[in-house]
């Protein structure tokens, strides 16, 4: 394998990092500089913190739910994605057996979507 085919990566990670950096340090020289007491906060954003229980406190259930979710949903696409892209080399059978995951996939989001579990103003 030649070392050619690694040009266009770091030419993009170059860029990236060129980006990044022209960023932040245009945003240091440009930006207002007008401190005051909320901004020099922990937070920054002006909001008192909140005292936290010693033990860390609780989290909701739903927000597990919605972490769950989120990472069963996300793992879907990312196998979608190489079979989206080899669709054409792909038999009938590979489109039976993607149908299969994309119900079995499928039919949790519609049981969760009836029980309320993606209604997010609870």
């Amino acid at each position: 394998m030649d070392g050619n085919v690694y040009i266009p990566i770091a030419v993009l990670a170059a860029l990236g990092f060129g980006f990044a950096a022209f960023s932040v340090v245009m945003g240091a020289l440009t930006g207002p500089r007008r401190y005051n007491r909320a901004k020099l906060d922990a937070y920054e954003c002006g909001i008192d913190p909140t005292p936290q229980p010693i033990g860390g406190g609780r989290f909701s259930v739903k927000y597990y739910t919605i972490a769950m979710l989120f990472i069963i949903f996300d793992i879907e696409i990312i196998f979608l994605y190489p079979w989206a892209v080899t669709f054409d080399s792909f038999g009938i059978a590979i489109l039976v057996e993607m149908m299969l995951f994309m119900v079995t996939v499928f039919i949790p989001l519609v049981y969760v979507w009836r029980r309320g579990g993606l209604d997010w103003s609870t």
